[in-house]
């Protein structure tokens, strides 16, 4: 008696789909789908824990290694950023204003199950994919570990299992029996054929930065009359390009607004903020971001309305350079603004906190600022025959004095006094073979 296999619905993981080509499919899982689906990176690439891994776990980090790049390359280093990224997410700290892009799988073979159509002309599917199953990501490698890391210790990043499994439903596209070498291929087009967004654009981008939202403010609050017409100055204002053409009807780039304004808060300091993230954090002592918003939007609105004529002729005004040096200048009128070196020598005092120099110290300034001014050129040294001395050095032989004179008779213009370099003479040999006598 021969008994036969069961014909009934085979075991896998079920994951609902809808087709978009005759081997890709779309759909959303459950992070704890994910995590089994797709084993961790860091796991896959632990050769210790792969000594001891069964054959199958050790042929799937081999085939993993041949559509993906390691951990250890830059993109290792983002996880732990992007997965503070998604956790904030999660937890509603980012609102609306939040996105990953959907995970690329590869599955290595043919899908366990395929039904036909759930609900007639729709697409959708139930696709069932073998516990054995080899899927890879073959794009989204990062945001997947990311994901790993948040499943494994979810009270570090303020979650739980039930919220996790109750608000989590992660995007995926699925490519079903293609070739390793097909999915290499996907690995390149995704990573090389994009073009890199420049990184003043994307900070322009960014609702969080608050140098951005204070450019928004004020282009939303500022009027200006362009063309015989009243309109807000962020009409005239381009956040899609670094560089205005003559074709552009706009007077500025928000990447120079936003450079204008983050050296009013900072200063010259604010150069460096021009590609990077503020937040409320990084604002001057005993200030909050309300104080910085009121002053900032009152002063470069006052600025841009003042010299609007400019701003509407493009004139040189317009350069994210002088932008920015016309923000250090406003940084002098903020009240957060620090007293500089030479406030502090011209008024003999310090802020509080610090130890005042007094009106001896300015008077030192003073004197060094006057023989700096009076110091004689070197050209007028060499003239009159000067040398100065070296540090910690004996002086010249020119400017030693004695009963004996100086050992070497330096003569500046021997034609005019009619005399020639006198080399010395030892009284015990006489004097050298080949030297030069004085002239009568």
């Amino acid at each position: 008696m021969r008994l036969t296999m069961p014909t009934g619905t085979p075991e896998g993981i079920p994951l609902t789909v809808m087709p978009f080509r005759e081997d890709a499919v779309i759909g959303t899982m459950s992070l704890a789908t994910l995590v089994r689906l797709v084993p961790s990176p860091r796991q896959e690439e632990d050769q210790r824990a792969l000594k001891t891994a069964s054959g199958h776990d050790r042929r799937r980090a081999e085939l993993r290694a041949t559509v993906q790049r390691t951990l250890k390359s830059q993109k290792g280093k983002n996880i732990p950023d992007y997965a503070e990224y998604i956790a904030a997410g999660v937890l509603g700290k980012h609102g609306s204003a939040w996105s990953t892009p959907p995970i690329t799988l590869w599955h290595a073979g043919e899908v366990a199950a395929m039904s036909d159509e759930l609900v007639a002309g729709s697409g959708l599917r139930t696709l069932t994919v073998a516990p054995d199953a080899m899927v890879i990501a073959v794009d989204g490698e990062t945001q997947t570990t990311a994901w790993h890391d948040i499943y494994r210790a979810p009270e570090s990043f303020g979650l739980t299992y039930t919220e996790l499994g109750r608000r989590v439903r992660i995007p995926f596209e699925l490519y079903i029996g293609i070739s390793p070498a097909d999915a290499r291929q996907i690995f390149y087009d995704r990573n090389v054929k994009g073009v890199d967004v420049a990184k003043n654009l994307a900070m322009s981008m960014d609702q969080r930065d608050l140098a951005t939202r204070l450019a928004y403010t004020v282009g939303e609050k500022l009027e200006v009359e362009s063309d015989g017409q009243r309109m807000p100055f962020g009409k005239l204002v381009n956040a899609g390009k670094r560089q205005l053409t003559k074709t552009d009807k706009e007077v500025v780039t928000l990447s120079a607004l936003r450079a204008l304004i983050v050296t009013a808060v900072f200063g010259a300091k604010g150069v460096q903020y021009s590609a990077a993230n503020v937040n409320e954090g990084h604002l001057p002592s005993h200030t909050d971001a309300d104080e910085v918003t009121t002053v900032v939007v009152r002063l470069v609105s006052r600025l841009i309305e003042d010299r609007f004529p400019d701003f509407a002729r493009r004139s040189a005004i317009t350069a994210p350079a002088v932008m920015a040096g016309l923000g250090v200048l406003l940084h002098r009128a903020t009240p957060w603004r620090a007293p500089s070196r030479r406030d502090e020598l011209r008024h003999g005092g310090a802020p509080a906190g610090r130890r005042p120099l007094g009106a001896r110290a300015c008077l030192l300034g003073r004197r060094l600022r006057q023989r700096r001014r009076h110091r004689a050129s070197q050209l007028q040294r060499r003239c009159e025959g000067l040398r100065r001395p070296s540090r910690g050095r004996a002086p010249r032989p020119a400017q030693r004095t004695g009963p004996q004179g100086p050992r070497r008779a330096r003569l500046n213009t021997p034609v005019c006094r009619g005399a020639v370099d006198v080399e010395p003479s030892n009284p015990r040999r006489g004097p050298r073979p080949g030297t030069a006598t004085p002239l009568a």
